[in-house]
Parts: C-alpha cells; structure tokens; sequence
C-alpha cells in the first residue's frame, strides 16, 4: 500500500504564504511525477502544478508567479510554495503521485487526504 500525508494548510489573509508539504510511504519502488490539485466549494478538481521526477514543472495559469512546487526524491516528498496567497486560492488541496509499487511493480494513482487552505481578503 502507499501512503500520501499532507501538511501545511491553514488561514492565512491575502497576500501572505503558506508551504504545503506531502510525505509518501509505503511499498514505493519509484515516483514518477508529483503534483497538487485544489478543489473550491461548487468546482471541480483542478490541476495546481506537477513535477516530474527530473524535476520539469508545470503550472496552471492561476498560480504561475506566485507557486512553486519541489520535491525531494529521497525523502519521497513533494512541496508547494505559495505566495502572494488571494481568495480564489480558496480551496482544499490534494497530493498526487504516480507511482511504481509492490509486490511485483505495479504502477498506480494515489491522492492525500485533502489539506485546507483558506484566504482572508
């Protein structure tokens, strides 16, 4: 089984930061890419930014500027960086990653559990 654990949500006002960190254990042989995803009250998931395990990024065109994400491979970790936090950044945010795993090495999909983030304007 893997195991995804997010930390670092909070309330924040505008303008300030916040990093949020997620942890992966278990039977991981190796990660492809990491990402984060938020979802707003009454919206869709929606892609915040991804990494690749050579460390290429993407980003949604909402946060580029203000959001970095990280990651470090022997930690099985990945970061998010955010700054100049608005209200629209509202949301609830999830780790995701791509991951090989065992037994055998099986490829496979796995989400966090969600970490709030709210912005006061």
């Amino acid at each position: 089984q893997v195991q995804l654990v997010e930390s670092g949500g909070g309330l924040v006002q505008a303008g300030e930061s916040l990093r949020l960190s997620c942890a992966a254990s278990g039977n991981i042989k190796m990660i492809n890419t990491m990402g984060w995803y938020r979802q707003a009250p009454g919206k869709q998931r929606e892609l915040v930014a991804t990494i690749t395990r050579g460390g290429t990024t993407n980003y949604a065109d909402s946060v580029k500027g203000r959001f970095t994400i990280s990651r470090d491979n022997a930690k099985n970790t990945v970061y998010l960086q955010m700054n100049n936090l608005q209200s629209e950044d509202t949301a609830v945010y999830y780790c995701n990653i791509d991951a090989y795993h065992s037994p055998g090495l099986v490829r496979g999909d796995f989400w966090g559990q969600g970490t709030q983030v709210t912005v006061s304007s």
